[in-house]
C-alpha cells in the first residue's frame, strides 16, 4: 500500500511556522536531507563544505525575501537537523553551482531532470465552469516518502496550499485568492552563467501574493540560474505558461481553454533565441504534452476532474510515459512519477495521489474552498463599481 502524503498546517510568525512544520514534518525532513548530503558525499562535499556554500549563498537569498531564511531556521530547530540542510534542501542545484569546477562537474554527471506534465483547464472548457490546475512531478523515487501537503495560515497575506518536499517551502500549490502555479524542468544552453534565486523560493513568492500581477511580475523578472517551466493561473479563467530561461522569460498562452507543458521549450521566439538542451536526458518529453493534449481536446466544453485524470494517467510508451512507473533513468537513478496533483482554486481544493502509476488512491487536501470564490467575489464587485 502507498501512504497517502501527510497534511502539515503551520501559522503565525516565520520563525514559529517554521519551527511547527519542523516538529510535524521531523521524519520526512531528516529522510529527505539525509538522502541529498549523501549524494553530495560522494562527490566529495562533506557538512563542513556544504556549510560554506550555504554561507556564500544566503545573500542572494535574504535579498530576495528575509523572512525565509527566518522561516528555515525555524524548520532547522523543529526538526532538530542543521540549518544548513534545510537551506540545501531548498536551493541545493543553485547552491552547488558554487562550488570547485570539479565538483559541478562531477554533480552534473549524476543530476536527475526534474520531470513533470502540466495541465490547466480554463473555465469555458470545463464542465463545471471552474478552473482546473494540474500536474504530473516526476522525479526521485523516493520523494514519495519524504514529500508533505504543507498548509500555512498567514497573518500578513493569504493562506497557501503547496505540495513540496518535506522542508521546502514550496513547490506546486494554490493560494486562498485563487492564485495557482505548478513548474516543471527546462534545460538552456544558458543555465549557470549567473546565479540567481532558488526557484523553489520564486514559487513561494508566488503563493504568497495578493494579485495575479504581482505573481506573474515574480515569476517574469526575478533572476534565475537556469531555466525553468512556471504555469501561473487564476480561478477566474487566465493562465499563461512562462519559459523562463535564466535571464529572460517567454509566454506560451492557452488554446481553446486548454495549456499543456511538459519539458521541452515550445515558444517560437525562444527557439529562435537559445537552445534546448533538456531533450538529451527528457526525449520522451516530445510526446507527453501532445498526448495530454489529444487526450483533453474531445472533452472541451466538458472537461472534469476525471477527464484529466485519464490524461494524466496516460501510459502510452511505458516507461517512458506521461505517467511513470518507477524505472531507471538515463542517469541509472531511480525515477517515476512521484506525485499527480489536480487543483480547483475556486473550490480551495487538492487532490494528489503518490506513485500514481501504481496507486489510484487521491487524498483531498482542502483550503477553505470558499475563500477563493468569495475573494473572486468581491473582486468582481470591487471592478463593476469601479
Amino acid at each position: 500500500m502507498v501512504e497517502p502524503f501527510p497534511l502539515i498546517e503551520i501559522s503565525g510568525a516565520p520563525r514559529e511556522r517554521g519551527r511547527q512544520y519542523g516538529r510535524q514534518a521531523a521524519d520526512r525532513i531528516r529522510k529527505g536531507t539525509l538522502h541529498y548530503v549523501a549524494q553530495l558525499k560522494e562527490l566529495s562535499l562533506d557538512r563542513d563544505g556544504i556549510a560554506v556554500l550555504v554561507r556564500e549563498y544566503l545573500p542572494v537569498i535574504e535579498a530576495f525575501e528575509p523572512t525565509y531564511i527566518e522561516e528555515m531556521h525555524g524548520i532547522a530547530e523543529g526538526a532538530a537537523i542543521p540549518f544548513e540542510d534545510i537551506v540545501l534542501l531548498n536551493a541545493r542545484t543553485e547552491i552547488i553551482k558554487l562550488a570547485k569546477p570539479e565538483v559541478r562537474a562531477r554533480l552534473a554527471a549524476k543530476e536527475d531532470p526534474d520531470g513533470c506534465t502540466g495541465v490547466v483547464v480554463l473555465p469555458q472548457a470545463t464542465q463545471g465552469g471552474r478552473l482546473i490546475h494540474a500536474q504530473n512531478w516526476d522525479w526521485k523515487r523516493e520523494c514519495a516518502e519524504t514529500a508533505v501537503v504543507l498548509k500555512v495560515r498567514r497573518d500578513d497575506g493569504p493562506d497557501l496550499m503547496t505540495f513540496t518536499e518535506a522542508g521546502a517551502l514550496g513547490r506546486c500549490g494554490f493560494n486562498a485568492v485563487g492564485i495557482a502555479i505548478t513548474a516543471n524542468y527546462l534545460e538552456s544552453d544558458r543555465d549557470y552563467r549567473q546565479v540567481g534565486v532558488p526557484l523553489a523560493l520564486i514559487r513561494r513568492k508566488v503563493l504568497e501574493s495578493e494579485h495575479l500581477a504581482i505573481a506573474m511580475r515574480t515569476v517574469y523578472c526575478t533572476q534565475k540560474s537556469a531555466a525553468n517551466n512556471m504555469i501561473v493561473s487564476h480561478c477566474e479563467g487566465v493562465a499563461i505558461d512562462f519559459e523562463c530561461a535564466p535571464d529572460e522569460t517567454f509566454q506560451v498562452h492557452p488554446d481553446r481553454g486548454l495549456l499543456v507543458h511538459a519539458n521541452h521549450f515550445v515558444s517560437p521566439v525562444a527557439l529562435g533565441k537559445l537552445k534546448d538542451t533538456g531533450i538529451l536526458n527528457t526525449p520522451d518529453s516530445l510526446y507527453r504534452d501532445i498526448r495530454v493534449r489529444d487526450l483533453l481536446q474531445p472533452h472541451l466544453g466538458a472537461i472534469t476532474l476525471d477527464t484529466v485524470k485519464t490524461a494524466l494517467f496516460d501510459d502510452f510508451a511505458s516507461p517512458w510515459s506521461v505517467c511513470r512507473p518507477p524505472r531507471r533513468n538515463l542517469s541509472n537513478n531511480l525515477s517515476a512519477t512521484v506525485a499527480m496533483i489536480l487543483m480547483e482554486p475556486q473550490r480551495g481544493i487538492m487532490e494528489v495521489a503518490p506513485l500514481p502509476a501504481l496507486n489510484r488512491q487521491f487524498t483531498t487536501y482542502r483550503l477553505d474552498g470558499s475563500d477563493a470564490a468569495r475573494s473572486a467575489a468581491d473582486q468582481q464587485t470591487v471592478a463593476r463599481a469601479s
